[in-house]
């Protein structure tokens, strides 16, 4: 899969996810999730080319999807990963429970999403 095929992955399966979510149906968010965490995984395996792929993902149009984004890029790009969250932590919903608790991890130093 090319880079754009894996980032097209992650904002397709993160918003199954939140959808699922919103239904009650834990079994196909996981299943969503488990599917969205390898494709990051993808990405990140290509270093920064692949987190620079998953760049496009802050302008999604979905703030879980923005969020999901950005909690995984806030090593590689603080200040701008910092702002995308500090905007959907105020969106409210599931993104927004995703972000406030990206940032809460960041702050606190307790953060790994991508280790680098």
């Amino acid at each position: 899969m090319t880079l754009e095929e894996l980032v097209e992955q992650v904002a397709k399966h993160v918003a199954a996810q939140t959808d699922a979510i919103h239904r009650g149906d834990s079994r196909t968010g996981n299943k969503h999730a488990r599917k969205y965490n390898a494709a990051i995984d993808q990405l990140l395996a290509h270093g920064d080319a692949g987190r620079d792929a998953l760049l496009v993902l802050f302008k999604h149009e979905r703030t879980d999807v923005r969020a999901t984004a950005a909690a995984f890029l806030i090593r590689y790009r603080t200040a701008e990963a910092t702002a995308v969250l500090e905007v959907a932590a105020k969106e409210g919903g599931i993104g927004a429970i995703d972000a406030i608790m990206a940032l809460k991890h960041w702050r606190e130093g307790t953060w790994a999403l991508d280790p680098g």
